[in-house]
């Protein structure tokens, strides 16, 4: 356990601390600096806790044991090593600055900001920086896989308690298979490739509510969580939003900045209308959602091929390893024999 929080610590520091070259990535950071996460304070205390986490003392903490044993078990009984440990906390993770140039849509930039932050805050933020010429957009996590232990958003829900104390350690997980090590590098700015991050992004969600649906089968059979479909209200929100990012994308292929930015403020009304409580919907918003291939918001194909690929896996385990070697999205297509 020593050596896993030794090196997800300084995994943690280093990725906090290198700067991403160029001149627009400082100017980023002086101006986000204000908000900015602190690591250090989060891990001091966090660490410090660490035996009550793991002794499961009376309470909450109670609570994180008995799923942290249940966890552990059904990645056990899918053959899935448990390093480094599984350890969570239920608290409120950082928030993200996503940063997007405006004539595309392509990850500039992403920064942790603290996790309290009013949306006049958010707002001022994003002004100064999309006074830059860029698009901005304030994002609230359900968790984070970056600390150790990880952060899970307070949830009361167990249906995505679960999923997100999975999808945050496999992260961990990931990080000393050379999959996970390159998103890794790309948080650090050193080698960036948004395949890299999809592709770590998209197995983590997927890998996760498979474990998530035997945990609720072993331990709450007959308890097991029924999502509710877009569909019933009459409106699809997937639909929709696949079809906004797809015009926004031919928009902008057009070089119409001005016409796609209307655009998006348009749909964002008409999805507040239907009660999706989306607060700003530009380009750094379908950058963020964009690296999640099963997001609506996304038009990569990576989700699709990472379901083919696991159609053609024996196991978990086997689909998780063979995935995780991998080191390009040409080795995805090479996989699957394209």
């Amino acid at each position: 356990m020593g050596a896993s929080v030794v090196l997800i610590s300084i995994f943690t520091i280093f990725t906090t601390c290198t700067p991403r070259q160029g001149d627009i990535q400082h100017q980023l950071r002086q101006i986000a600096q204000p908000y900015a996460f602190s690591f250090a304070t989060w891990e001091l205390r966090a660490l410090c806790s660490l035996p009550k986490e793991i002794l499961g003392q009376e309470g909450k903490a109670s609570e994180e044991a008995r799923l942290r044993k249940q966890i552990i078990a059904v990645l056990g009984d899918n053959s899935v090593t448990v390093f480094p440990p599984v350890l969570f906390e239920f608290t409120k993770p950082p928030h993200l600055l996503v940063v997007s140039p405006r004539d595309k849509i392509v990850y500039l930039d992403r920064i942790l900001v603290r996790q309290e932050m009013s949306e006049t805050e958010m707002e001022s933020l994003e002004t100064r920086i999309d006074a830059l010429g860029l698009s901005s957009l304030v994002v609230e996590l359900g968790g984070f896989g970056a600390t150790y232990p990880t952060m899970v958003g307070d949830v009361t829900d167990m249906s995505d308690a679960i999923p997100t104390i999975l999808e945050e350690w496999f992260h961990q997980y990931l990080v000393f298979k050379p999959l996970g090590f390159l998103y890794l590098l790309d948080s650090m700015g050193i080698s960036q490739s948004q395949d890299i991050v999809t592709m770590n992004e998209t197995l983590a969600d997927m890998v996760s509510k498979e474990i998530s649906l035997e945990v609720w089968a072993k331990y709450y059979p007959g308890k097991e969580p029924v999502k509710s479909d877009s569909r019933a209200s009459g409106f699809n929100f997937d639909a929709e939003m696949r079809e906004t990012r797809k015009k926004v994308d031919w928009y902008l292929s057009q070089g119409k900045i001005a016409e796609a930015e209307q655009y998006m403020e348009e749909k964002r009304e008409t999805f507040v209308g239907h009660g999706y409580a989306i607060r700003k919907l530009n380009q750094a918003y379908f950058a963020f959602h964009g690296v999640y291939a099963h997001d609506p918001a996304s038009v990569s194909p990576i989700y699709d091929n990472l379901k083919q690929l696991r159609s053609k896996s024996p196991s978990i385990r086997s689909f998780v390893d063979r995935v995780a070697a991998m080191g390009s999205y040409a080795a995805l297509m090479k996989a699957l024999g394209n």
